[in-house]
């Protein structure tokens, strides 16, 4: 039985977060990978993607330089200002979002106007819906199927175009912790994609039979064969390996070229510049919460401690705030009016919501019963001894 939850003691990040390691002196993976960033040539790096995309540039203009995956977000901006600017020739690819908002809307036809041609594969949104229900009743993720065609959709298109060079952002292993291995990788591998991807053990083909679905309603899930990615040599990079990722920066040079943010914070943030295109957002950070007793306040609250834009001690305060509310809303955008599309009720919903919760993590009752709030939150463990960790 947990009854004690473990905190970085430069960060804020619980152990409990898969893939992360507390060293003896009680600093996380996370803090650890940032501290190494010091050690970087970063020239050096800019360098060795300079020759990386000249080997891969066109030599006659007859074909797209390389795809940049895109959501129209801050960092789908920051990465094709930056491959403008190195005078490549992207093809931007966006996966339609499972319930895309106005603001994320305006954000994609903005990022548009850098200049750039554009293609954005909307998988059958009655069979997503019908996928959203499922991974959210079987693995707790109604962003199971955004996860999965975020990764595919750009390889299939980079498959059936012969475009060998995709340029991804962030690898979340250096900014949020895990594996070294991983940590240090510059490359996005099937592996990569397996582990880290957000699959949860729901493998695609599990989806067939199940409320109609059909194999031939997957094909923009299903990522492409070994033998189609050698014939085509396709390589994904990613762009944080050779720039020093900073997101907060993404998001202040993305304003500059028009990138819109939210008129407040949202809602289980901190910021108002991060996660705008997609309504669902907010069920899928409070399941991170159930499952794990942090989310998305803390993983940036942590990304700003390294940084030293907030002390640990403020970071504390915001987290205790906003993480893991209960998600009422969205974006503006009613839990009502969400779960509907799924055909399902609030009150069903917080059946699922408890199944998933690890009550070792939150304060029960005698009976073994989460205690909750008036507006249904609830208490982590030892939550005010963070403050002396």
């Amino acid at each position: 039985m947990i009854k004690y939850i473990k905190y970085c003691k430069s960060c804020i990040m619980p152990e409990t977060k898969p893939d992360l390691y507390i060293d003896d002196q009680g600093i996380c993976s996370a803090c650890r990978y940032y501290e190494s960033r010091k050690q970087v040539d970063w020239n050096e790096r800019k360098k060795e993607l300079l020759q990386i995309l000249e080997q891969y540039r066109s030599k006659n203009g007859t074909n797209y330089d390389c795809i940049i995956p895109v959501s129209g977000g801050k960092d789908s901006h920051f990465q094709t200002i930056r491959m403008l600017e190195l005078g490549m020739n992207p093809l931007c690819v966006t996966s339609t979002t499972d319930k895309l908002s106005d603001i994320g809307r305006y954000n994609i036809e903005n990022l548009k106007k850098l200049g750039v041609d554009y293609i954005e594969v909307s998988a059958n949104p009655v069979v997503r819906r019908k996928i959203n229900a499922i991974a959210l009743r079987q693995v707790g993720d109604i962003s199971w199927p955004e996860h999965v065609t975020i990764f595919t959709i750009p390889v299939r298109i980079a498959v059936q175009l012969n475009i060998p060079l995709i340029v991804w952002g962030e690898n979340s292993q250096h900014e949020y912790g895990g594996p070294a291995s991983d940590a240090q990788n510059k490359y996005l591998t099937r592996r990569w994609l397996e582990e880290f991807g957000g699959l949860l053990g729901l493998r695609v083909s599990d989806l067939v039979g199940q409320e109609g679905i059909e194999s031939e309603n997957l094909i923009q899930y299903t990522y492409p064969s070994d033998e189609e990615l050698r014939r085509v040599g396709v390589t994904g990079i990613f762009l944080g390996y050779y720039f020093p990722w900073d997101g907060y920066r993404n998001a202040l040079i993305s304003q500059a070229y028009g990138f819109r943010t939210y008129h407040k914070t949202v809602e289980g943030s901190l910021v108002n510049y991060e996660n705008l295109d997609n309504c669902q957002t907010g069920i899928h950070d409070y399941f991170k919460f159930l499952k794990f007793a942090f989310s998305r306040a803390t993983d940036l609250a942590c990304m700003h401690i390294r940084r030293g834009r907030l002390s640990r001690e403020d970071a504390i305060k915001l987290v205790k705030k906003h993480d893991g509310q209960f998600p009422w809303e969205y974006l503006g955008c009613p839990l009502e009016d969400i779960l509907k599309e799924l055909d399902m009720t609030v009150e069903e919903f917080i059946v699922i919501c408890d199944r998933f919760t690890n009550k070792k993590l939150f304060v029960c009752d005698a009976n073994g019963k989460l205690i909750k709030d008036k507006q249904g939150n609830l208490t982590k463990i030892n939550y005010d001894n963070i403050d002396n960790q």
